[in-house]
């Protein structure tokens, strides 16, 4: 079972860091983050695979940090200068294959978290 937490409510140009706890779940495959904003579809953010490599949604480039600690079994994601239009519930995701076969493919991740609210005011 995945677990988000960290979600909160900022003023634009503030930072979050959202929590992901994957611990007793079986992963190898890559790890990302998405998030839905309200009256709109699914988006992925970020994505990291077992090597530490990372991608991220042009939307949050330079801004965005995802990285994983495997000893706490935790997935992060470090948001800083948040704008607006980065409110939305985040959730975190687990897919069996590595992210450049499952993308940012929503249906192609296996486990999902019940997703942490971010709300960013101007």
């Amino acid at each position: 079972q995945l677990v988000e937490s960290g979600g909160d409510s900022v003023q634009a140009g503030g930072s979050l860091t959202l929590s992901c706890s994957v611990a007793g779940v079986t992963y190898n495959g890559c790890m990302a983050w998405f998030r839905r904003a309200p009256e709109k579809e699914l988006e992925g953010v970020a994505t990291i695979d077992g090597d530490g490599s990372t991608r991220y949604a042009e939307s949050v480039k330079g801004r965005f940090t995802i990285s994983q600690d495997n000893a706490k079994n935790t997935l992060y994601l470090q948001m800083d200068s948040l704008k607006p239009e980065d409110t939305g519930m985040y959730y975190c995701a687990i897919a069996d294959l590595a992210c450049f076969i499952v993308t940012m493919s929503t249906y192609k991740y296996r486990d999902w978290g019940q997703g942490t609210q971010v709300t960013v005011s101007s």
